[in-house]
């Protein structure tokens, strides 16, 4: 059996199934059916793959999401082989400018409410140190990578080159450069009748 660790970029996955399906995802169900479908991209492996446990990492913004953070820390986190870390979001007041006439907008014409964004901070770089720090401990042979995100690539050839094998699961037609980096990649896409809550 060959130890296995799944890191989720919660946001990126979640988008992506909005974009494709109108009703939920069924999250118990996700680990066990990305291991079954890397498991068959990485047929030439030495043995099956085990699931050790997942790992979400995801973002809030605080003023809106308390119930997001609610089923992140009461139920997600608290389901078989789940750890969930979650980051605050900051928002910040920023104008949007308009390319057509030049203008800065501050406030919306609409309502006059201040125009906040609030970054997402911190995820990408808590996947990177806890796939580097897992991999540096032997901790896992073969990482599910749940995520299109290229900013990952330097990372997932550093640790490609220790020895771990990275395999991404992604969607079709989206993020190319980082299924490309990894050791070996498979679509979420055909999983979605089987994960998709009634």
């Amino acid at each position: 059996m060959i130890p296995t660790r799944v890191f989720i970029d919660y946001w990126n996955y979640e988008l992506q199934w909005r974009d494709r399906v109108q009703k939920q995802c069924d999250w118990a169900k996700l680990p066990h059916l990305l291991t079954a479908s890397a498991s068959s991209a990485a047929a030439q492996l030495a043995g099956p793959l085990k699931l050790d446990h997942t790992r979400v990492y995801a973002s809030v913004n605080p003023a809106r999401d308390g119930k997001l953070r609610n089923w992140l820390d009461t139920w997600l986190d608290r389901q078989p082989g789940y750890r969930v870390f979650v980051r605050e979001r900051q928002s910040r007041v920023k104008s949007v400018h308009c390319r057509t006439c030049g203008k800065d907008i501050q406030d919306c014409p609409h309502c006059n409410a201040k125009i906040e964004r609030a970054a997402e901070k911190g995820v990408d770089s808590a996947i990177i140190t806890d796939m580097f720090s897992l991999a540096w401990e032997g901790a896992y042979e073969v990482a599910i990578l749940v995520s299109g995100d290229a900013d990952l690539v330097p990372a997932v050839t550093r640790i490609l080159e220790k020895g771990p094998k990275i395999i991404n699961a992604t969607w079709d037609k989206y993020g190319h450069q980082l299924a490309k980096a990894c050791w070996a990649s498979f679509s979420i896409d055909p999983l979605i009748p089987q994960l998709t809550r009634s």
